[in-house]
């Protein structure tokens, strides 16, 4: 395509019109001089067809990058106003072609797919771990009731895999919300954490029951998430508290440790962020799913220091009728 925009050397270049509907910006040069812009190119850097004609090339352009790549030829990507653009530059004797294409949505869509990724590696984990848990102790004899309570444990979890496989498809809004009171999640979420509590020989304490409108598993992983980060940051053997309270017709839960006050609480949130007392390997990707999470049910999700340690809070639609 390059070869017939430029043509031969000593050749005019052509000027068919199908080169102006391209989405392309394409800029065509002699000597350094330029011999055609279309209509893109002159969207791209406001310089008219007839303007641009016979100018050097740095006076459209105005980059010195751009100028260098015309002359030598090969590809390179920039940034400019915001926008990513690939630049490719062909040389034909003394002819040349560049074409710079945006490729903003291109790799926007691409840094949305690495953040699924991640959202979903994340995510994983904590039913994957579970599953480990039951076949470890199913592995042992035990009695009948006990080893039909963890096949109960492990069909639940193999569900809430089975859903966040359905979520590849539909995304990672809350889609199956319904009213269930609190202390279903929350004691969903002390079996789970069973091991880790007497591992970290930890305490673990809910408030007053509420009745709340949210996506079960949506709950339950904020939930995991929060305390497990209380665990993990916490001392040693310290209790963790998980408060509750009505904020006119939101229900607020407030997960508080004792660990060292957090100098930047709300920088924890982004994506790929630790806090300055993580240790071992981490994603990062936590609290950022906390808080997308949260706030697709309209709720709002944060940190607060405290005098003796932190508190990471969230609220939920409440319903009226208990607690």
């Amino acid at each position: 395509m390059t070869t017939e925009l430029t043509g031969t050397a000593g050749q005019a270049p052509t000027n068919d019109p199908w080169v102006d509907a391209l989405p392309q910006a394409i800029l065509l040069s002699e000597g350094g001089l330029v011999t055609r812009v279309n209509a893109a190119a002159v969207r791209l850097w406001g310089v008219p067809q007839d303007r641009a004609l016979g100018r050097p090339v740095l006076e459209i352009v105005r980059r010195h990058t751009l100028e260098a790549l015309i002359d030598r030829g090969g590809e390179l990507e920039l940034e400019a106003g915001g926008r990513t653009l690939r630049c490719t530059a062909v040389r034909h004797a003394q002819s040349s072609s560049l074409i710079v294409e945006d490729i903003t949505e291109h790799r926007r869509r691409e840094a949305e797919l690495r953040e699924a990724t991640a959202v979903l590696s994340h995510e994983f984990r904590t039913p994957v771990a579970a599953l480990r848990g039951v076949l470890e102790a199913l592995e042992y004899d035990m009695p009948t009731d006990l080893a039909q309570n963890f096949v109960k444990q492990g069909l639940q979890e193999t569900e809430r895999l089975a859903r966040l496989v359905e979520d590849l498809a539909v995304g990672f809004r809350p889609t199956r919300a319904r009213t269930l009171p609190l202390s279903e999640a929350f004691t969903r979420a002390e079996r789970l954490l069973s091991t880790e509590l007497a591992t970290r020989q930890a305490q673990l304490s809910f408030g007053q029951d509420h009745l709340v409108r949210a996506d079960p598993d949506k709950l339950l992983q904020v939930l995991l998430n929060l305390i497990e980060n209380a665990l993990k940051y916490g001392p040693h053997g310290q209790p963790v508290e998980v408060q509750t309270s009505l904020r006119g017709t939101w229900v607020e839960v407030r997960v508080l440790d004792q660990g060292a006050p957090i100098p930047d609480t709300d920088s924890l949130f982004r994506a790929h962020t630790r806090g300055q007392q993580a240790t071992g390997q981490g994603s990062g990707m936590g609290l950022y799913i906390v808080r997308s999470i949260v706030h697709g049910w309209g709720g709002q999700a944060w940190a607060e220091r405290q005098e003796n340690g932190n508190a990471f809070c969230f609220t939920l639609p409440g319903v009226s009728g208990l607690g």
